[in-house]
C-alpha cells in the first residue's frame, strides 16, 4: 500500500500539519440511490425510461468485481429502508411499499478525484464487463419483482428525477 502526505492549511497563528494519506487498497462497486416521486432518462428524444414513487440508482462498476458485488449490492439496495412507515420513520424498503427502480450506469461514479484536477477513471470496470454486471443487477433486481427500468448504457442520457425529500445515499459493495 502507498503512502501519501498531503498537508492541512491551519487556522492563523498555528504550525502547518502534515497529515498521512493512505490509498485504498481495493475498488468496489458503487451506487448513489435517491427515492424518487418520479424519475425519466431520456436519450436523444426518446424517453426510454420512466418510472413512478421508487429509487433512482446510478451504478458504478470497477475493474475488480463480481457477481458477488451485485448480489451484496443488489439485495442491500433493495432492502434500505429508506421510505417512510405510517409514523413518518424511514423504516420500509422499495420492495415493501412496491416501488419502481430506474437503474442507470454511470462509469463516473468511479473516477478518482485525489490527486490533480482531472478524474482519473483507472478503476472503473472495461465496457464489456461494465455492461455484464449491470445487465445482472436489473436481472437480480427484476427477479425479486420489482418493476425495472434502465437507461442505456454508454449513451449520453439526461436523467429527470423528483427527489423525494431529498434522501440520497451511497451504497458500497464492500
Amino acid at each position: 500500500m502507498l503512502e501519501i502526505n498531503f498537508f492541512v492549511f491551519p487556522p492563523p497563528g498555528e504550525a502547518l500539519k502534515r497529515v498521512p494519506f493512505i490509498e485504498k487498497d481495493h475498488i468496489i462497486m458503487r451506487a448513489v440511490v435517491q427515492r424518487v416521486k418520479e424519475s425519466s432518462v431520456t436519450v436523444g428524444s426518446d424517453i426510454i425510461g420512466k418510472i413512478g414513487a421508487g429509487l433512482l440508482v446510478f451504478i458504478g462498476v470497477s475493474k475488480e468485481d463480481s457477481i458477488n458485488d451485485v448480489n451484496f449490492l443488489a439485495d442491500k439496495i433493495l432492502n434500505l429502508r429508506i421510505f417512510e412507515d405510517e409514523h413518518g420513520k424511514m423504516n420500509r424498503s422499495v420492495l415493501e411499499i412496491r416501488g419502481d427502480m430506474l437503474v442507470v450506469s454511470q462509469f463516473t461514479l468511479l473516477g478518482d478525484c485525489r490527486k490533480g484536477r482531472r478524474p482519473s477513471f483507472t478503476d472503473a470496470a472495461e465496457p464489456d464487463k461494465a455492461n455484464e454486471l449491470y445487465i445482472q443487477f436489473v436481472e437480480r433486481v427484476s427477479n425479486r419483482g420489482i418493476t425495472v427500468n434502465t437507461g442505456r448504457f454508454r449513451a449520453m442520457m439526461d436523467v429527470h428525477l423528483v427527489n423525494d425529500g431529498p434522501v440520497t445515499f451511497i451504497v458500497e459493495s464492500r
